[in-house]
């Protein structure tokens, strides 16, 4: 397995991790903000998603290929998110990886965010979860640590506030501070990082599902999509419509839902066909 690898954001200005607004105040011009959901190790569909912008002469591009053909920063002005479930269901989880971690090592600090997934938490806790057949569930005390250490470093977030929306990946019916949300998955991931390895490791990963509920918690009854779940795992259908503006995945559709002010945007395992223009409407793209 190869896990994201760490980076770290501007210990001078800690909040880059937390929202917009820190870069929106030592910019002139405020970055456009472009999203993209559940990739779940299909590279190639990510891949054109990515390069659709610069198919549309009025944007400029976001990535840019190099003569490798591999995706490269291309240095313009945006913030990228991840908007959780970068792995499980595609074939080719590793090189998604790669390509998230590349993109964040090249991109100025605060530039490129990893909201976790469930398929990620799965991976924090995969000892806990019956999901060994899945790459998640095949993480390493190695591959979690590595992925334990991007959450402590700002990289891997809970949610990310936006102009207009919050960015998390399966959303919330209550209003929540982001600030507040990512210093509870911070505390989950610094519990998990005193444990592993070692006897308590498999009882702390359960530990953390229930104490740090608001972001990781599983739902009541049968499913973990249910009502009742945390951050990264509430299915769509259980969003009001008088929820807060989020932008979000984790609940596949063919094409972009809205209900409310909740935008669903997991688009690419219902459109695995599609040719590479269809692609710009897996993106959420927002300013100001």
């Amino acid at each position: 397995m190869n896990p994201i690898q760490e980076h770290s954001v501007s210990v001078s200005d800690p909040g880059l991790k937390d929202g917009v607004t820190a870069l929106q105040a030592t910019h002139d011009e405020p970055p456009a903000i472009v999203s993209i959901s559940d990739i779940h190790g299909y590279l190639d569909r990510a891949r054109s998603a990515l390069l659709s912008l610069r198919d549309r002469s009025r944007h400029d591009p976001i990535v840019q290929t190099d003569d490798t053909g591999r995706l490269q920063w291309a240095n313009e002005n945006y913030i990228l998110i991840f908007n959780g479930d970068l792995i499980d269901r595609g074939p080719a989880n590793e090189a998604v990886l790669q390509m998230v971690s590349r993109l964040g090592a090249q991109a100025p600090t605060g530039r490129v965010r990893v909201t976790l997934g469930n398929h990620e938490a799965i991976a924090l806790s995969a000892d806990h979860y019956p999901y060994s057949g899945w790459y998640a569930g095949q993480s390493d005390v190695q591959d979690r640590r590595a992925l334990l250490h991007s959450i402590r470093d700002g990289f891997v977030v809970a949610a990310y506030q936006g102009y207009n929306y919050t960015y998390a990946h399966a959303g919330s019916n209550e209003p929540y501070d982001v600030k507040e949300t990512n210093q509870q998955l911070l505390a989950a991931a610094e519990d998990l990082l005193g444990a592993i390895g070692t006897q308590t490791d498999a009882t702390r990963q359960k530990a953390v599902i229930d104490r740090y509920s608001r972001v990781l918690g599983t739902g009541n009854g049968v499913s973990p999509k249910g009502e009742g779940a945390g951050l990264v795992w509430l299915d769509f259908a259980h969003l009001s419509a008088d929820a807060p503006a989020q932008i979000v995945g984790h609940t596949k559709f063919k094409t972009p839902q809205q209900k409310g002010q909740v935008i669903c945007q997991n688009v690419i395992r219902r459109n695995e066909h599609q040719n590479n223009l269809w692609w710009w409407n897996s993106l959420c793209r927002n300013t100001r």
